[in-house]
């Protein structure tokens, strides 16, 4: 477990989406889920299958680091106009409890700001709890099923303006 004095020395930073630690971070949230998942998980099966999109002008990906070390990760691409689609947000088992997940979603609204977003999408799975509490406690409200998602049972928004 990572010391809570340690949550405030990680850093955030953009990188491209086939970055090797992002690819490291990915493969980490992919077994996790394909685990908690009832059943299973197969990234090719998902709205996202690949991380397209997911870099600048249109997109963002965001890596989490303390030491040097990636802890966490997320990114959004283009959803429709003026709205963006949150993906792939993870938080290594070791950095949980610490305010990372809020910390890294606060950064990616900021950063959908500055690229022009007025609204946030994601839609989550029936059993990442936690992830659905972060969402509604960050000012997301639940609303009707905006996409296909197989492996979504919650569908969120976020104003950003």
């Amino acid at each position: 477990m990572i010391e809570r004095e340690s949550a405030s020395e990680v850093r955030i930073a953009e990188v491209a989406p086939d970055d090797r630690e992002a690819e490291y971070c990915l493969s980490r949230y992919f077994a996790e889920i394909s685990d908690r998942f009832e059943d299973g998980f197969d990234p090719a099966r998902s709205l996202a299958p690949t991380l397209d999109g997911f870099a600048p002008p249109d997109g963002s990906f965001l890596l989490l680091r303390l030491h040097g070390k990636p802890v966490g990760c997320g990114g959004f691409k283009r959803d429709s106009e003026g709205a963006a689609y949150i993906k792939r947000m993870w938080v290594s088992p070791d950095a949980r409890g610490l305010g990372l997940g809020r910390r890294l979603l606060g950064a990616l609204e900021e950063r959908a700001r500055e690229l022009g977003y007025r609204k946030l999408r994601l839609e989550t799975e029936k059993s990442l709890s936690e992830a659905q509490q972060l969402y509604r406690s960050c000012g997301y409200r639940e609303v009707p099923r905006f996409n296909d998602e197989l492996y979504a049972h919650y569908w969120f928004e976020k104003d950003l303006s």
